[in-house]
């Protein structure tokens, strides 16, 4: 895997910091005594990893511990029951054997692969299941090559943390990009390939290189995509780390190929792209002829504001990005904490939609990514009936499903698919794709 290079903040270079390093943060911040041992405690559980530039820059050390941005990187309370905790803190650290037995419990119930990652997404080429890739939609495949399996720092919230804890049987990971490219070959329908992670960002330009260029070879390929929260945690990657202009001479190798080159830019907080490196880094890659495009999750204790989606939106216009998407979290990791019902996030993206300029109005939300696909929840309507969501894919593992429109009885408590109940009148297909996958099918056979 790829090392960054360690060394002093006055460098600018990269250093990351994890559990180990708790104390030396408490030191320099205050970190107060209960939200060092939470940390201490948790992170056998739950990754944690921030950097230089995360804790110097992003931070707001006067608001802890109710700053949004320290929440969205170091464990909290409320992220494990109060029973797990409990069983954490019982083992002696010196049994390492009973403490490994009861993080895997807790991990294990904490739904590391949700919506049929593992089942469901990883494709076969001649009878062999392929690692490290994904093909859930039609015309895309995710792509995760092995040493971009990490990110500059870690969201408590991130729905892939099972790729962070060091359990190759939990891990997404392609050693390299041949088996992917045979598949390419066998599946001209794919047009769109997603390099993701963890962050594939946190490759060396010269590795990220080896994966891309041979995907350039593919004709029927005719979008990269990279997802990535650098420019968030690490916007130095494309303004003064040693390869940075190599990252964006690569960019515009993809383009000049005649390839859409989109980078999918992970903002939770309108504070991430404040700051003048923030804003350069966009820039920067702007300059090369690739798109940015900005998606994130609705966490509680984070952005469930109106304000804050709208401040956010607008500053990713002001910078010549595209607001993409609004998703909401998924059932998975410390869910309890972070998930926002159904009802309370379509009423915060309509209020903070309603104050956008045109241009920023491409944004879609609040959309759950679950097993059958992307399930928009259009808004809340009232009818003879009774109250209900509008429902509407707008991607599907069928095609045929896209775009259409469907309703599931209003919930006050409902967070995710699962919760909701279909309307019995729901088309028989869209019925069999997502009914499963509710509390109740419903739907006319």
């Amino acid at each position: 895997m790829t090392q960054l290079v360690a060394s002093s903040p006055e460098t600018g270079r990269f250093r990351a910091f994890g559990p180990r390093h708790i104390n030396e943060i408490a030191a320099r911040y205050r970190l107060p005594e209960q939200a060092r041992e939470t940390v201490r405690l948790l992170s056998r559980v739950l990754p944690f990893r921030v950097n230089e530039y995360v804790l110097s820059e992003l931070v707001d050390w006067d608001r802890v511990p109710d700053d949004p941005i320290f929440r969205m990187v170091f464990p909290q309370p409320g992220m494990l029951s109060d029973d797990d905790v409990r069983m954490l803190a019982a083992v002696d650290e010196r049994d390492r054997a009973r403490m490994a037995e009861v993080v895997r419990d807790i991990r294990g119930r904490l739904n590391p692969h949700p919506s049929g990652q593992r089942e469901h997404n990883v494709p076969s080429l001649d009878g062999e299941r392929l690692a490290g890739l994904q093909h859930k939609y039609r015309e895309t495949v995710l792509y995760f090559p092995g040493q971009g399996q990490t990110c500059h720092a870690y969201c408590t919230y991130c729905f892939r943390w099972a790729q962070f804890i060091g359990d190759a049987d939990l891990r997404f990971a392609a050693p390299g990009p041949e088996r992917l490219v045979a598949y390419l070959r066998r599946h001209p329908e794919v047009t769109d390939v997603l390099v993701t992670g963890g962050d594939p960002m946190v490759m060396s330009t010269e590795r990220l290189r080896e994966h891309l260029e041979p995907i350039l070879a593919v004709d029927t390929v005719r979008t990269i995509r990279i997802g990535t929260k650098s420019i968030s945690y690490w916007p130095h990657r494309f303004v003064g780390d040693r390869d940075a202009d190599d990252a964006l001479r690569l960019f515009d190798q993809v383009v000049a190929s005649g390839r859409q080159m989109a980078v999918m830019a992970h903002f939770s907080h309108v504070r991430e792209v404040e700051t003048d490196t923030a804003r350069e880094a966009v820039s920067r890659i702007r300059s090369t002829g690739a798109s940015v495009y900005c998606q994130a999750p609705m966490v509680a204790n984070v952005n469930d504001q109106a304000g804050v989606w709208t401040d956010l939106w607008t500053a990713e216009l002001g910078l010549g990005a595209v607001p993409y998407y609004m998703f909401v979290e998924r059932d998975t990791g410390p869910y309890e904490y972070f998930k926002v019902p159904l009802a309370r996030a379509v009423e915060i993206f309509h209020a903070a939609y309603r104050r956008l300029p045109g241009l920023a109005r491409t944004v879609r939300g609040p959309v759950m990514s679950a097993t059958p696909g992307k399930v928009l929840v259009d808004s809340v309507e009232q009818t003879p009936q009774g109250r209900w969501f509008r429902l509407r894919l707008v991607q599907a593992r069928d095609p045929a499903l896209v775009g259409r429109p469907f309703r599931a009885r209003f919930s006050t408590s409902a967070a995710w698919l699962s919760d909701l109940e279909l309307d019995p009148a729901t088309p028989a297909d869209i019925a069999a794709a997502v009914g499963p996958h509710t509390r109740a099918t419903g739907g006319s056979r």
